[in-house]
């Protein structure tokens, strides 16, 4: 079969024609769905249809071939291989590999079709149709083979207390080999040879025979290693499973034995919410408990065995949830019952919990469902309405029944994220803000009591996936996201940002505790999301709602995530280079906590240095005019010595260039000019030019509108600078022990003699830009540091690092960003304006 049975239809035009014709795709005997095994070994449905088996001349042979009900798509080809292993299972499974790691099932509606496409399959490989596996796993030795032929069956002993070692050993031996696990279990099964072993397991027990359940543990632990559907049918039918369980309780490598049946018996206790009717359904629902804590907790965990091992026990307990949730869907008085008795307000406060735990449990089985069931499942879910019944039970005091209505509510979200919006949004029409499902769900995230905020991490994911525009639906009629988010600014934005306004009304957050704290990042990461992927609605609230100004309080926090939390807010903002939001951060002053920040911090290298660094180099190197002016005229004097990086530099050379340009308005048309003559040149000469051009670049000026400077007067620099008054006068005293040193070495480089025209009055400040990176570890300029003047080798490397320093203003030391100036020269939309320097040198040749 192909890899993706899916991609079949494109050959189904060679099969030959044959499938199930006309009149026979309403066969229910035929009718199958269609299962491959995933990574994480659980069943996914491919889809369901009929099928049939015929030649195939594509594959030179009889094939099994299914075609979707629906369309009459293809969706399994697969060749009778002579030597594959087929299995039977449960009367309507038939279960196969068809490589490596592909493992294939049919599940059959009936068990005549089943019988009748395992009879073509056993035909095809010269089998008896009575057997429940085609092949051999893997090929025998010689030596098997010679067995086989000699001894056509495995002969157990009899069935007594004094022959169980014998038995165990005879279990053990066969494990090894596929041949002899086939024989043994055929033999068990033909012998009905696992009762007889619970009955000696009751008299061990009476005689309180401890070697004899030793030796009884091995030998049913053996056969489920043998892996067989039909053993275990036996072994987990009603009047066998607990004496199974009994079995299991004694290994041989524990001291004490267990008490399994103990605690399923009396600490387990079935409870039954609303009363089953169906028999078969009550007996199905135990069945399944048993084989899951068999599997859980009583069998060793499975990586001790080979691989697959135990496979058929996963698939055992997967299609019994399957047929588990199908027969309680259908159950129609059932599922009525249940939504009646959730919202009833009579209804007490325990049953109302076990109600809840039920169908928290109901919703988990239906994960195993194929995607078109799980539709209908929770389809039905909703017409019963689910979601009322959700209101109600989060609106109650029990911390448990929340708990549990939270998870159900986790279902549903990652289910169909749309039908949870529509309900939010029709209910809005007839109730207050206050008890809204959304804001229900976000008042419990704000409640939660947790110290490490486990649910409100829970919900803030959940809140997010419901204001994602990526999952919206847009159809002709309506969109989605212009809707809901009309709809969750109105309502429920208010009820979100409550705590973050209610903490900071002052210069710094009123509490300041962990958990607050932990609180407050998680909602500034929703709000960073926001910004991000919604436009005017939250641009609007900000705006309106000065949320920058607030969030930017807790850059005095004690807690550094918080700060950086506010900090990545405020990136997320200018990352958009969003006009409306420049003009409000410049109207403001909201750049005032982030350089009083960066102040406090002091000397430290950190993530908080690192990361308000970065935010100013975005705006260098994306030449945001006017938030470049603005951070220039008003911050000026308490960046202007931080030169261990050459970023505030840069954003006052870009400013000076903006200045000029101002004052110079022809530099405009000469550009152009230039820009022509450059580009006409022809080749050869070309390539000389552009060697010259970028030995002496540097940040040039560029193309743009005039800055409108802020009306509003600039803020005082005194108050930013008084923090940290010491450092600044620590830096001078560097500068002026170093700067005789410096510049010999900047001038050693590359000099560019444009330093004239952009630093007319300011040369100084760029060639002591060095001071403080020669002291700082692992700078270019420190001793013993690669690169550096006193590292063996590297003179010339340093000297050209010097170079760039002096003439491209880029960064150095602690953080050193690549150089975005030659991206900007690329870029045709953001062409550069030249230095006089370039044009005499172009204009002379």
């Amino acid at each position: 079969a192909p890899d993706q049975p899916s991609a079949a239809p494109a050959i189904a035009s060679q099969s030959g024609g044959c499938g199930v014709a006309g009149g026979r795709m309403t066969d229910t005997r035929r009718r199958v769905k269609v299962y491959t095994l995933n990574e994480d070994r659980q069943w996914d449905d491919r889809g369901t249809g009929h099928v049939s088996s015929c030649y195939v001349e594509r594959l030179k042979g009889m094939s099994l071939l299914v075609r979707a009900e629906s369309d009459g798509s293809l969706l399994l080809e697969s060749k009778i291989n002579p030597n594959t292993a087929y299995q039977k299972q449960q009367d309507t499974l038939i279960v196969w590999s068809e490589a490596e790691n592909y493992d294939l099932a049919l599940s059959f509606q009936e068990k005549a079709g089943c019988d009748e496409i395992w009879e073509k399959i056993c035909q095809v490989q010269g089998k008896d149709p009575s057997v429940d596996i085609t092949q051999d796993l893997v090929d025998e030795s010689e030596e098997e083979r010679f067995d086989d032929m000699s001894s056509p069956g495995l002969e157990l002993p009899s069935c007594e207390l004094s022959r169980l070692e014998e038995i165990a050993e005879l279990v053990a031996s066969s494990l090894p080999s596929p041949l002899r696990r086939e024989k043994l279990a055929l033999a068990l099964e033909n012998e009905g040879y696992i009762k007889k072993l619970l009955e000696i397991f009751h008299v061990c027990e009476d005689l309180e025979n401890i070697e004899g359940l030793h030796h009884l543990y091995e030998i049913i632990k053996g056969i489920f290693l043998l892996n067989r559907t039909a053993l275990f049918e036996v072994m987990f039918s009603e009047e066998c499973i607990m004496d199974v369980i009994g079995c299991l309780e004694y290994d041989p490598s524990l001291s004490q034995s267990r008490k399994h049946r103990e605690f399923l018996t009396k600490t387990a206790k079935f409870k039954e919410v609303i009363p089953i009717s169906d028999p078969e359904l009550k007996q199905k629902i135990h069945q399944t408990y048993r084989v899951q804590y068999i599997q859980d907790m009583v069998l060793p965990t499975p990586s001790v065995f080979e691989e697959n091992m135990l496979s058929t026990l996963h698939s055992f307990i997967f299609f019994n949830k399957v047929e588990i949730v199908g027969m309680l869907q259908e159950d129609e008085k059932f599922l009525t019952d249940l939504f009646a008795q959730l919202t009833d307000e009579a209804t007490d406060e325990e049953k109302r919990q076990e109600l809840v735990n039920f169908l928290k449990e109901f919703c988990a089985f239906s994960q195993t469902l194929q995607p078109q069931n799980r539709d209908a499942f929770f389809k039905t879910l909703s017409n019963m309405g689910i979601l009322p019944a959700l209101e109600v039970i989060l609106g109650m005091d029990d911390a448990q029944v929340r708990s549990a209505a939270t998870d159900i509510f986790s279902y549903l979200v990652e289910y169909n994220p749309s039908m949870v919006r529509e309900f939010v949004m029709q209910e809005a029409q007839q109730n207050d803000d206050d008890i809204l499902l959304i804001n229900l769900i976000i008042e419990h995230m704000i409640c939660d009591t947790d110290p490490e905020l486990g649910g409100a991490v829970l919900l803030m994911g959940l809140l997010r996936t419901l204001v994602d525009p990526e999952n919206m639906l847009a159809t002709a009629n309506k969109t989605e996201k212009t809707e809901f988010l009309g709809f969750f600014y109105k309502h429920c934005m208010h009820v979100l940002t409550a705590p973050l306004l209610a903490n900071t009304t002052e210069d710094k957050p009123s509490k300041d505790d962990f958990q607050t704290a932990q609180l407050l990042a998680l909602i500034l990461e929703l709000l960073t999301f926001c910004v991000e992927h919604h436009t005017y609605h939250i641009k609007n609230y900000i705006i309106n709602k000065d949320i920058l100004r607030r969030v930017l309080v807790l850059m005095a926090s004690k807690h550094a995530f918080l700060a950086l939390c506010a900090l990545r807010f405020k990136r997320k903002i200018i990352g958009l280079k969003d006009e409306f939001y420049n003009r409000y951060i410049m109207k403001s002053f909201l750049f005032e906590p982030v350089v009083k920040a960066f102040l406090n911090n002091g000397s430290r290298y950190n993530l908080m240095n690192s990361a308000i660094i970065e935010m100013f180099e975005f705006i260098r190197v994306e030449d945001i005019k006017s938030l470049t002016a603005h951070v220039i005229e008003n911050y000026w004097k308490a960046l202007e010595d931080v030169d261990y990086v050459q970023t505030f530099k840069g954003l006052k050379l870009r400013f000076e260039q903006q200045r000029e340009r101002q004052d110079n308005p022809k530099l405009d048309s000469m550009r152009s000019i230039l820009r022509n003559h450059r580009y006409r040149r022809d080749a050869r000469t070309l390539e000389d030019e552009e060697e010259m051009w970028f030995n002496t670049d540097e940040d040039d000026m560029e193309d743009g509108e005039a800055v409108v400077p802020p009306s509003d007067k600039p803020k005082n620099d005194e108050d930013i600078m008084d923090p940290i008054s010491k450092f600044m006068e620590r830096k001078k005293l560097k500068e002026s022990e170093e700067k005789e040193v410096l510049l010999k070495t900047n001038l050693s480089g590359r000099q560019s003699p444009s330093f004239k025209l952009s630093f007319s009055s300011g040369t100084k400040s760029n060639l002591t830009s060095q001071s403080s990176a020669s002291n700082l570890p692992g700078s270019p300029g420190s001793p013993g540091s690669p690169g550096s003047p006193g590292s063996p080798g590297s003179v010339s490397k340093s000297t050209s690092q010097m170079a760039a320093i002096t003439t491209k203003g880029g960064l150095v030391g602690l953080v050193d960003y690549p150089d975005d100036d030659e991206e900007d020269d690329e870029d045709e939309d953001k062409e550069e304006t030249l230095p006089l320097s370039k044009k005499a040198k172009l204009e002379s040749s």
